[in-house]
């Protein structure tokens, strides 16, 4: 399999128990889609570069296997970091492949503490205090929740003020040419609906954080062989759980590969894209005297808000 960058030019989610369990199920067969967790955290990585930050604590929001952790805890040393994911057996994982929470590890045998917690939790009801973290750190983990506007005023709540946010997500044209297969051999729904990046951007700011940055890109994973996509696309999460009347027959299956396989392009592979969608925002703290809410959000009172003058 290989991974080629390109030119670039609603949503199903199951329920977050759902999610959880799984992701519990896959937590053994996620590391096929761990070089792709890998290069869109070198991305996003390089996006930090041109942003002035020194984190005192540093949340990573759907942690995995923990391959953020390692990388915010190179970049930023001094820093707490903490990991947080919704499955208790990628957080195992995460945690055995850490040397520093390993029983034994040296650390630990002198008392210190560790560099960071593993959390399990859920996105949009996250177990800390406000104004907890100065950055939160989200590689690919967002779209995985089925309501997003309930996630980024959470967010906000546990950021401190000048703190930031930094995440990325796939969008809609995710796995369009797996939904193209498929509505050659039926008209249901298979693969999961992912959101339009500008309505990520209109839900940061209704959520109260500051001057927003969203861009995009592709990236196209190509397959030998139909039943590798599917397989690996199937381990991820990628793909609806069959509703009632949902078992399809042999008949149906070879339908579905026969369709896949007319898709190979010139070099003979079978491609599969991936748009994957950026973001960052800032939480700034209000303007002098101004109100704020219950999650930290400035309020304007309704009788300081000016009216239209009537044209003379």
């Amino acid at each position: 399999m290989s991974l080629h960058a390109a030119d670039s030019p609603d949503a199903f989610l199951p329920p977050t128990r759902l999610t959880r369990l799984a992701f519990d199920r896959r937590s053994a067969s996620f590391g096929k889609l761990d070089f792709l967790l890998g290069e869109i955290g070198q991305r996003m990585q390089e996006r930090m570069e041109v942003i002035r930050l020194a984190p005192q604590r540093a949340l990573d929001i759907g942690c995995g296997h923990g391959q953020g952790l390692a990388a915010l805890r190179a970049r930023f040393p001094d820093a707490q970091i903490a990991g947080l994911d919704v499955s208790g057996a990628m957080l195992s994982e995460a945690g055995q492949r850490d040397p520093q929470r390993r029983p034994g590890w040296i650390g630990r045998m002198l008392g210190k503490r560790p560099l960071f917690d593993l959390v399990q939790g859920d996105l949009a009801t996250l177990p800390f205090s406000a104004a907890s973290f100065d950055l939160l750190w989200s590689n690919l983990a967002l779209h995985w929740f089925p309501e997003p506007h309930r996630v980024f005023p959470e967010w906000h709540r546990v950021t401190r003020d000048e703190g930031l946010v930094l995440f990325s997500l796939f969008g809609p044209d995710t796995l369009k040419e797996l939904r193209a297969a498929f509505a050659e051999v039926d008209n249901a729904p298979h693969t999961l609906r992912f959101v339009d990046m500008h309505d990520i951007g209109d839900m940061l700011v209704h959520s109260g954080w500051s001057t927003p940055v969203m861009d995009m890109e592709t990236l196209t994973v190509t397959y030998e062989s139909p039943e590798t996509l599917l397989r690996e696309v199937q381990a991820f999460g990628g793909l609806r759980t069959a509703g009632p009347g949902g078992l399809r027959g042999r008949r149906w299956y070879q339908a579905l590969l026969a369709a896949l396989a007319r898709q190979r392009n010139a070099e003979g592979v079978i491609p599969l894209t991936f748009e994957i969608v950026y973001g960052h925002a800032w939480k700034l703290p209000p303007r002098g005297g101004q109100a704020v809410d219950e999650l930290g959000r400035a309020v304007v009172p309704l009788d300081k808000i000016g009216r239209a003058r009537p044209r003379g």
